[in-house]
Formats: structure tokens, C-alpha cells, sequence
């Protein structure tokens, strides 16, 4: 709960100096309402990827698909909630991705992941971008390895036959606790974008 209420805090702090230490990129943002919205449902959902993943640590059986349906499946339902309850995009994306839908899909998302790379201090950021043709925020936060993650993402020798078997151009292995596992990239379109387009779609 004190893990949960430091990423909260320092979430909503991150939307506060961006707003006020940087009030000409601020400008271009949308609702900053929105943002700290964006900021506070991302912390949710990595808590409770970090809790759900916790299982694996100490589990006296190798990971199976089954176990995977109950540690990682549940973590992309409630990203894909999030962007139909709130009109956003919202995406786990990694450089060395195991599902091939996980790979940045863009020149920016690249950027994105880079840039945490060289920052290991670095927990988010946004900038204006275009997505498909669409004006609006993205909010990129990454993702750390944690020691529970190391049972499928640990070396590459070592991981359950179930990935071995069902991914053939895995990528995501050879980790160590600490990297940088990926990131979430949530994008907001401008609301006066989003207002049109579901207009001219009635």
C-alpha cells in the first residue's frame, strides 16, 4: 500500500511540474485533468502487474500458459479497458518484445525507450505526437524487471518450455532485476479531435 501511495504521489507530482515548470510545453497539452487521470490509472496497472507477477518468485513449479493467463492476461484486459472507458490508446511496448504486438510501433516509441535506457532515474514523460492521424499526449512510463519476472524473462536456457514452444522469435530474455523491461505508452487525443471524430462517426 506505502509502494502504491509513493507511485500515486510521485505520478501526480510528475503532472505538476510539467504543468508548472513547463508552462509553454503545458500549453499544447490536453485537459491536464486528463493527464493526471492517464498518470494514476498507469500506477494501478503497474501495481497491480508487480502484484500479480509477485506469484512467480516463490512458486515451486515452473510457469506454465495457464499461469500465464492468470499473472499476465489480466494486465492487458485492464489495459484495454482503460482505452475504451476513456478514448485512449493504451499499450505495453518493449525493444526486446516476446509477443510481436509489443514492439514499438513508431519512430517516437523507439525514442521513448531509448530514452528510459540511458535514464535509469527516469519513471515518465509525455510529449505532443500524432498517431494515426490524430493530434494528441502521449505518456510513456516504464517498466523495471523484478525478481519475480526473471521465472519467464531470466536467461534464455532457462525459460519454461510453454514460451520456448509458442514464441519462436522471442526476444525477451536474458534479463536481469533492474533493466529496463519496457514501458507503457498511453496516448490521449486532443479533445476537440476526439469530439470530431465521434461526431462524423453518428
Amino acid at each position: 500500500m506505502i509502494k502504491f501511495f509513493s507511485r500515486l504521489v510521485l505520478g501526480v507530482s510528475l503532472v505538476v511540474w510539467v504543468l508548472v515548470g513547463l508552462p509553454a510545453i503545458a500549453q499544447a497539452q490536453p485537459d491536464p485533468a486528463q493527464l493526471a487521470k492517464a498518470v494514476e490509472e498507469i500506477e494501478n496497472l503497474d501495481a497491480m502487474r508487480s502484484n500479480l507477477a509477485a506469484y512467480l518468485k516463490d512458486a515451486p513449479e515452473a510457469p506454465t500458459a495457464e499461469t500465464m493467463k492468470q499473472v499476465c492476461k489480466p494486465v492487458g484486459m485492464k489495459a484495454m479497458q482503460l482505452s475504451q472507458e476513456n478514448g485512449w490508446q493504451v499499450k505495453q511496448m518493449a525493444t526486446k518484445y516476446r509477443n510481436p504486438a509489443h514492439a514499438p510501433d513508431n519512430l517516437h516509441a523507439r525514442m521513448a525507450l531509448a530514452k528510459f535506457e540511458q535514464d535509469p532515474d527516469l519513471t515518465g514523460f509525455w510529449e505532443p505526437e500524432t498517431l494515426d492521424g490524430v493530434t494528441g499526449t502521449r505518456y510513456y512510463r516504464r517498466i523495471n524487471v523484478e525478481a519475480s519476472c526473471l521465472a519467464c524473462h531470466g536467461a534464455q536456457n532457462n525459460r519454461p518450455q510453454f514460451v520456448k514452444d509458442n514464441y519462436p522469435q522471442d526476444l525477451a530474455y536474458d534479463f536481469n532485476v533492474g533493466d529496463l523491461r519496457g514501458m507503457y505508452a498511453v496516448f490521449i487525443p486532443e479533445v476537440k479531435q476526439a469530439l470530431e471524430d465521434a461526431l462524423s462517426g453518428s
